[in-house]
């Protein structure tokens, strides 16, 4: 089974294509970036599906990160991946970018448990927690104060990756938790979400967008600036 993976959700536009069973990807490719993933994400699936014998026709399925993360990013990630699986009539999986994060360290069984956490500006974190040994969630994925946060943890120990993993990390220092900082990057690792991709139903998990937060961008409230008579 062949899988295109894209995600958009976070600071880079990614892709991949990876086939079950392969150690590492036919093709991969990522561009860092907190803005222009709308105008970056066509080109690069283009260059990137160039590269593979077969092309798009070659794909069995498609996976897409749903956030949470940028709002931007998530709508068109998500619109792309669900229109090349309409076009080629292949499942379109829905990957959580907190699940994604955490998915390397889940091949790296420690004790204790892994916290994943997105940066969400203004002193918050996206954050789910995971059993280190076998992946159970411990926590819906939610949003949370970094004090919040900690206290969610517990009394560690924890392993703590993502692109709020830093901020995290210092405010569990802190209040005197036992945190691994295990990884801090802007965006999630591709390959690590094909692979999720490649293991999950896609009767269990729709390409829809998980938010958890409304937009910082808010419409115009109020009364509209009057015209002037002329």
């Amino acid at each position: 089974m062949r899988i295109l993976a894209i995600d958009t959700s976070c600071g880079a536009v990614s892709a991949c294509v990876l086939d079950s069973g392969a150690d590492s990807a036919l093709a991969r490719r990522s561009e860092p970036m907190q803005r222009g993933h709308a105008e970056a994400l066509a080109p690069l699936l283009e260059r990137l599906m160039f590269s593979v014998e077969g092309g798009f026709a070659s794909l069995d399925r498609i996976a897409a990160t749903v956030g949470p993360g940028s709002f931007t990013g998530i709508r068109v990630g998500l619109a792309t991946a669900r229109a090349i699986g309409l076009a080629l009539n292949v499942p379109v999986i829905g990957v959580s970018t907190l699940v994604a994060f955490a998915g390397p360290l889940l091949l790296e069984p420690a004790p204790g448990i892994i916290a994943s956490a997105i940066d969400a500006r203004h002193g918050r974190v996206y954050l789910q927690l995971f059993e280190a040994m076998g992946g159970r969630p411990l926590i819906p994925a939610r949003i949370e104060g970094l004090r919040e946060a900690v206290r969610a943890i517990g009394a560690g120990p924890v392993r703590m990756t993502g692109s709020g993993a830093g901020i995290l990390a210092l405010e569990a220092a802190l209040a005197g938790l036992n945190a691994d900082l295990a990884g801090d990057a802007d965006y999630p690792d591709i390959l690590a979400i094909a692979r999720i991709g490649l293991a999950m139903d896609p009767r269990d998990c729709p390409p829809r967008p998980l938010y958890l937060k409304p937009p910082d961008a808010q419409p115009a409230s109020g009364e509209s600036i009057a015209r002037a008579n002329l």
